[in-house]
Formats: C-alpha cells, structure tokens, sequence
C-alpha cells in the first residue's frame, strides 16, 4: 500500500512519518517534494505515484501573517486540498485531511460538536472553513479538526513558553481562550487507528467531520503554569516561577488574527466511532517536555 503524506516536516507530519511506515509504503512529502502552491505540480506527482490514500497534514498555519498574505493562505488551505480532493475522487481513495477549531466563532459555552454551524474570525480560519467545503465534495473524506498541537517537533506554545521561562523573570498570559491541546503523537495514532481501520474493512462507511484532541480542557496561562512546574520536577533551572505568570484577558494582548475565545472539541464521536481512547492533555505534555528535556 502507498501513502502519500504531505507535510512531513511539520509537527503532525514528522508524527506520522515515523508511525505509518508499518501499514505500508509512506510517501513522505514536504515543501521540497511537493510544492502545494503548485497545483499542476500537485496533479503530475499524484498521477506519477498512484497512492492507496492521501493523508494532508499540510496547511498554512501562521494565523497572524495569513492576515496579510490571504491569497498564498488560499492557495495552500483551499486549492491544494480541492486538488488533493479532485485527484482522490479519480483514483477512488480515501483522503485525510487535517483541519482546525478556528472554523469556529468561538462564542459558543459548551465544545463544539462536528455538526455545529462554522463562522470563521480570521483569514486563517476562512480558509481552513473553505478547505473543509472543497474536500466535502469528496466521497472518501475524513477531516479531522484539532487544536492547540503541540510536540517535540515544529514550532508550539510548549516549546516557546519552555524557552521563555528559562529567559524571563514573569510572563503574561491571556487566561480567556479555553481549549484542549491536542499532542502530535496522539494524533499520529489516531491517524493510524483510521487508516488501519479503512484499510481492514473494506464496506468502510464512517466517513465524514471528526474532532480530535486530547481529553481534559485548559487555557493558555494553566498550561503554561504547567510547564513551569514540570520543569521544577524535571530539575530545569528556570527563571519563570509557576506564581510569576500573570493572567491578562485577550484583550490586553491584541493580535493581528481574532482567535476564538472557546476552541473546545468535543470528541466523542471520534471515540466512539474508532474504539479510541485519548489521553489527557496533562500526561502529554509532561511526556513531551521530557522527551525534550
């Protein structure tokens, strides 16, 4: 079996690279491989290969400068996954593809569920709304909308508040948005659990919207708290005690890109439909801080 993987070099990607090698042929492609601001080029290389099934973890994901670069943000979250979509209707495969929490508005009080109404805040998120829309013309489709990635490799909140701590004194933290960070490697096996699970049965018929992240829910400022006294434990000398990171609201810390205030996922679906159970968001962190450390 062939896997074609976009996105190998990112966070999900690298995940997945490492964990799919065992069901079959992966196709690890990133930036230098396939450009997907090249759609011809998308065509031709998915002519040449003929994959048993594409998996897209790739996207535009700087929020705050597809703020000012909508058309390149368009072109990587919207045409290449229609691309992605046109090329695994022709060939009769199963597409994966990754999604996002910024579909949603963020106003809503309770996680949102995979049928709730998306309304998008940012570039970003219209995007990743409209990437979603063009892969739904697809039979064979499965979108998983995540949030808050984090892992050891690729740029993340974890990585960036491990090395602010060990810099700055006191750290402000906007303690308002709410949300379940979701770990790479998590998502790598429930990717695996999906793929294994189409593969195996061939009158497959679960497709559609999933939510994945990890159980439990946190905001920004308790996760960092966090980290802070895991490195404690961990015997890292940091600057940054748990009790000098401040919490400011969203709007004391202002950014080019809305973010939603509530980017909670409720995952039952996925759970129930794969057999899956997903770890707590604390038990992954404290995992990847020490494999980091």
């Amino acid at each position: 079996m062939k896997i074609l993987l976009t996105g190998s070099n990112g966070q999900v990607g690298f995940e997945l690279n490492k964990k799919l090698s065992v069901l079959g042929e992966v196709i690890a492609t990133d930036r230098e491989e396939l450009d997907l601001t090249n759609l011809n080029a998308i065509r031709t290389f998915i002519d040449q290969i003929k994959p048993d099934i594409i998996i897209n973890p790739a996207a535009y994901t700087a929020v705050d400068k597809a703020e000012s670069e909508p058309e390149i943000a368009h072109l990587i979250n919207v045409s290449a996954p229609e691309v992605l979509a046109t090329m695994a209707s022709e060939l009769d495969i199963p597409l994966i593809h990754f999604s996002t929490d910024y579909v949603f508005d963020g106003l809503k009080k309770d996680a949102y569920v995979e049928t709730d109404l998306t309304n998008p805040q940012s570039v970003y998120g219209k995007t990743k709304c409209e990437g979603e829309e063009k892969i739904r013309t697809h039979a064979k489709h499965i979108i998983l909308r995540t949030s808050w990635a984090f892992g050891v490799h690729g740029a993340n909140f974890l990585k960036k508040i491990l090395r602010l701590i060990q810099e700055r004194d006191q750290l402000s933290i906007v303690s308002d948005q709410w949300g379940s960070p979701a770990s790479a490697s998590m998502l790598s096996d429930v990717t695996f659990k999906i793929v294994d699970t189409v593969i195996k049965n061939k009158n497959f018929n679960d497709y559609g919207t999933y939510h994945v992240t990890n159980d439990g829910e946190t905001n920004w400022q308790q996760y960092a708290s966090l980290i802070a006294s895991e490195l404690i434990k961990l015997n890292v000398k940091i600057k940054c005690e748990p009790d000098q990171i401040r919490p400011i609201l969203t709007s004391e810390y202002p950014t080019a890109a809305k973010r939603p205030l509530n980017s909670r996922l409720n995952t039952n679906k996925i759970k129930r439909t794969f057999m899956l159970e997903l770890p707590h968001w604390e038990s992954e962190v404290k995992r990847v801080l020490k494999e980091i450390i």
